[in-house]
Parts: C-alpha cells; structure tokens; sequence
C-alpha cells in the first residue's frame, strides 16, 4: 500500500552518479538536489540551484522514492542548495530512512539545527559542513549542532588556505570532533594544492582527520551538472 505527507519539493536535479566524497566516496549513489539555500558561499558549485527563479520539478514524498527505489542503488543522497529547508522535510527523511534497503545521507550547510532529525527512530546519516573564513559564511554555523552528532556523521571543513586550515584545527580540537564522527578536509577546487593540506596534517599530526578530493571533478569536467 502506497502512503505519504501529501507534501511537494522542489527539485532541480534528480541523476544517479557516484559519491564523489565522503565516507562512500567512490560508490553508486543517486542524489536528490532540491531548489534554495540560505547561505551564499564565495565558491559554492552549485549557485544556480539556489536562485529562485531556477527551474525545478514538484515533485511528492511518493514520486521521490519511487525515483529512488527504480534506481536499485542503495545509497542516497538529499542535497541542494539547503535541503533543510523544504518544507516538510522530515517527512521525506523518514519515509527513506525506514526502507531498511537505502542509506540516506543529507547534506546540510551547517547553519540549521539537525537535532530534530538526530532523535528519529531511524535518523539518516548527516554530512555538515563547517563553513571557514574563505566561504564568508562562518558567522551562520549553528555551533549547537556540535552536541547532536553521532559516529555515524561527518563534518566536512572547505578550505582555501591556511587560515582556513588553522580554524579548522581549532575547531576540531575545541569541539572534539575526531572522537564523535569522521572529519573531512577538502580543498576549494583550484584554489590550494592537496600537498598543502597534507602538509598541515602532517605538521599538526591530524591522524583521525580525512583529505579527500572531489572525485567527480576529476572524472568529468568540474562544471558538468548531473555527475
């Protein structure tokens, strides 16, 4: 038997790829990219899902996970923009997060609360950005996130240089992250060589903390859409 909220969702972008970070980076994965942010980060990739006047598709709870589920791949990705921010979320999050079959993850900027979700009898697996000095946008963070993450989280740090590097660490350090999730760095594309970041975790003997590299920029041309 069919069921659902009733509730619509913006969605600019539904495709199957692979994750191209994260701790399934590498794998099949289909991803769910919905319409507006409410942050405006100096080198978000995806600037154009944000705007209002972008085109999406309504889509409901039901259309969503029928989408999913015909893609027989396991692991999904909601995204965006912000994907905390449409309205009745919560719903989608727990419909896909009772099919045993799917592992959710959402991807959220860091600037919403996501206690709400971590207390879900089947609460999906957050990866939070921590936005640093080069985004602009650290004055957003929501630093009580901190207190709700699980070892089944990540938090990802973009950096663009060593500034960015040295509040990382900081915020690492004060908040205990390596010891309650995985913890990611990962460099603004172009703008600070990998070496450079692997220089710092070296000097600074950051062995919980993981570099990673945009994969699917490497493996298409790093403005292609649906990858």
């Amino acid at each position: 038997m069919q069921r659902g909220s009733g509730a619509e969702y913006r969605v600019v972008e539904k495709f199957t790829s692979i994750n191209g970070e994260g701790r399934c980076a590498g794998q099949l994965a289909v991803f769910i990219r919905f319409q507006g942010c409410n942050l405006n980060c100096e080198y978000c990739d995806t600037k154009w899902a944000n705007e209002e006047q972008v085109a999406y598709e309504v889509m409901t709870e039901q259309d969503i996970y029928n989408y999913i589920k015909g893609t027989k791949i396991k692991n999904v990705t909601l995204t965006g923009g912000e994907p905390l921010l449409q309205p009745e979320i919560k719903a989608l999050i727990q419909r896909l997060s009772e099919d045993a079959k799917l592992r959710l993850e959402i991807e959220t900027n860091g600037s919403i609360c996501i206690k709400e979700y971590q207390e879900m009898e089947h609460p999906p697996e957050f990866t939070m950005d921590y936005k640093l000095p080069a985004s602009r946008m650290t004055d957003f963070m929501c630093l009580e996130n901190f207190l709700y993450l699980k070892r089944k989280d990540t938090v990802k740090f973009v950096v663009g240089g060593r500034s960015d590097l040295e509040m990382a660490k900081q915020v690492i350090e004060t908040y205990g992250l390596t010891e309650k999730c995985s913890v990611y760095f990962s460099p603004v594309f172009g703008k600070i060589e990998p070496a450079k970041i692997v220089e710092f975790m070296l000097e600074n003997q950051m062995n919980q903390v993981n570099l990673q590299l945009q994969m699917h920029k490497f493996i298409w041309e790093p403005e292609k859409r649906g990858v």
